[in-house]
């Protein structure tokens, strides 16, 4: 059981046996949340559960695929590979291709569009604790662990950073972990305060 994916600018097929309703934002959420900034996602036509996705740069191409190649996702094994695409192909004008391709250009989901920014420090592999930052001051530990369990994980571990800005969340399993990411990273926690979620090296 795989789930294909595709990667340039590089393109990566993903190996995915992708739900028929997934949203294409969450499979952008995964890339682009983590390894790079994505610029399009493409759901293969006559293979759905595939897709293309195309990074800003080969770098970013490659750190997507050491790191997601082989997780596990909905219970399957997602399967990453560099893809003989170059870019993924927008569909011509007035053309209707099913909603199976999206343009991820201008999506507020980038961290790493400005040269050296301290995101580049903070890529590791997917793990079971997630690091969480722009976190309202009013928010609480409780309020936090109710969010991420109603992604369908459990909670085992919290604890705040000193500002309460940031904090870890450790949950049971890495696939849980990759399910919150793609569910929660960019979440509006209120007041326009958008949820950073990534994988830390960190425990608790």
């Amino acid at each position: 059981s795989s789930i294909g994916l595709s990667f340039h600018s590089l393109s990566l097929t993903s190996y995915f046996f992708l739900p028929l309703s997934f949203p294409l934002r969450l499979l952008a959420a995964l890339f682009a949340g983590v390894y790079g900034d994505v610029q399009r996602v493409k759901i293969l036509f006559n293979k759905k559960d595939s897709a293309l996705i195309q990074m800003a740069d080969m770098n970013q191409a490659q750190l997507a695929m050491s790191h997601l190649n082989g997780q596990k996702m909905y219970s399957k094994i997602i399967r990453v590979t560099m893809s003989k695409h170059q870019t993924v192909q927008l569909p011509r004008d007035g053309l209707d291709d099913q909603g199976l391709t999206k343009d991820f250009t201008n999506s507020p989901l980038h961290r790493f569009k400005k040269p050296g920014s301290k995101n580049f420090q903070n890529i590791f592999p997917p793990s079971a604790t997630l690091h969480l930052s722009n976190i309202p001051q009013d928010i609480t530990e409780e309020d936090l662990r109710v969010l991420f369990s109603n992604s369908g994980g459990t909670v085992k571990a919290f604890k705040f950073f000193q500002d309460h800005k940031m904090a870890l969340i450790q949950m049971t399993t890495i696939e849980e972990a990759i399910q919150c990411l793609i569910d929660l990273h960019n979440y509006n926690m209120g007041n326009n305060h958008h949820l950073k979620v990534s994988f830390s090296k960190s425990t608790i």
